[in-house]
């Protein structure tokens, strides 16, 4: 798993009540994708790179999180390489909902 890669832990679940979660959290419809994680209070959706997570965490912006939509086929942990999955747009979720570039 791409995440498992750089060291992180964590517990992974299917949840059927997925739609849900995300609405709780704050996930907006556009920027859905495959996966959701839940990391120290920011919601990671889809195939985020490590690197945009690492910006995230250190900047602490007041957001919700984190999207790359959709399923590209060359982001993390779905192929392609490095220099690709850092061209992806990762938009950072305000908490207002909406989806802006965020650039890392």
């Amino acid at each position: 798993m791409y995440l498992r890669d750089y060291g992180t832990t964590g517990q992974t679940a299917s949840d059927p009540n997925l739609d849900s979660f995300r609405a709780q959290h704050g996930v907006p419809p556009a920027a859905l994708s495959c996966h959701t994680a839940l990391v120290d209070g920011y919601v990671i959706e889809g195939h985020v790179s490590v690197s945009a997570i690492l910006r995230l965490f250190k900047e602490r912006p007041d957001a919700i999180g984190l999207a790359l939509p959709g399923m590209p086929a060359d982001s993390p942990g779905m192929g392609g390489n490095q220099a690709t999955w850092n061209a992806q747009p990762v938009a950072l979720i305000t908490l207002e909902g909406k989806l802006v570039p965020f650039n890392y």
